[in-house]
């Protein structure tokens, strides 16, 4: 169907629903049809300007695929060259050094395409949390937003291991994903308490070199970031046995030593210390891109 057809039809359609369902109807559908045109408009021009800004000789749809809101369209259109599969495999590659400071790892234990509920992928982790809740929550999270944003069809995340003593695997329920840098506004949250929100954080607040630390603000909250070799933390900037901040924190090796107290935290493994535990928060890092998740109920509760 040519493009002055299809919006003719649209049009028709437009119309239909008004006499039907009246002029609030209408409204809604209008604000609709506007929505998705600004969101595809803005997919084909990524598209414009990624493949006259490619190099000579770069494969086009790897070009096409590296931009999150083009290769959600190209998935959305069944048009993206990596099955489901390897996107998903691609995205625990990801958040596997994470993991690692909690001493664990996850694999697939199944993924069902056909799934009732829409497309449901089964982990299991191994060795993670240690029994920490917090821990386990900072898991849950950045797995959540690793498989979102490179496979944004699966539906659920069913994880076994996510909680000790469960005896059944937790589900974990996906939100719809949306590029943050997408036309429109994001849906508010159904459930403050139980999701986290992504932020990304500017290059100057990132600490340069390794062993060197930082502190940045986040909507309202302070922030240690740690550069160890190979990997870059993130903790709630508060001591668990003084409630001092960690900015004057001493850092030894993998070890972090609190100026006030001088409780001792290892860095690589998820803060543990011998009477007390940082609070670690979500991180991801790729591409020269650091984002960080807080939790709604933390969002809600002031600094």
């Amino acid at each position: 169907m040519a493009g002055q057809e299809t919006g003719e039809r649209i049009g028709a359609l437009l119309d239909e629903l008004a006499q039907r369902a009246g002029p609030e109807a209408r409204d809604v559908a209008d604000e609709l049809v506007r929505c998705l045109m600004e969101f595809y408009g803005e997919g084909l021009a990524r598209t414009v300007r990624l493949l006259r800004s490619a190099p000579d000789g770069a494969d086009p749809l790897a070009v096409l695929t590296a931009d999150e809101l083009v290769g959600d369209l190209l998935i959305l259109h069944d048009l993206h060259p990596e099955d489901t599969a390897t996107r998903v495999g691609r995205a625990l590659d990801k958040v596997r050094p994470y993991l690692g400071s909690h001493a664990g790892d996850v694999e697939v234990a199944g993924l069902d395409l056909e799934a009732a509920g829409g497309p449901t992928l089964r982990l299991r982790l191994r060795g993670s949390c240690d029994g920490c809740p917090s821990s386990t929550q900072t898991v849950r999270w950045t797995i959540e937003e690793a498989v979102a944003r490179i496979a944004p069809e699966i539906a659920h995340i069913e994880v076994e291991g996510m909680a000790a003593g469960s005896p059944e695997p937790a589900l974990l329920q996906i939100l719809p994903h949306r590029p943050d840098d997408a036309p429109g506004e994001a849906a508010p949250s159904a459930d403050p308490g139980g999701t986290a929100r992504w932020y990304e954080l500017g290059p100057r607040t990132l600490p340069v070199g390794d062993g060197a630390t930082g502190i940045t603000e986040i909507a309202g909250h302070t922030l240690l970031l740690v550069r160890l070799p190979g990997q870059l933390y993130a903790y709630r900037d508060r001591c668990p046995l003084c409630a001092a901040g960690l900015a004057p924190a001493a850092l030894d090796g993998d070890v972090l030593r609190c100026a006030g107290c001088g409780a001792t935290f290892d860095v690589r493994r998820a803060g543990r210390g011998e009477q007390g535990h940082l609070d670690p928060v979500p991180l991801l890092e790729e591409n020269g891109s650091v984002r960080v998740a807080l939790p709604g109920e933390l969002l809600g509760a002031g600094p």
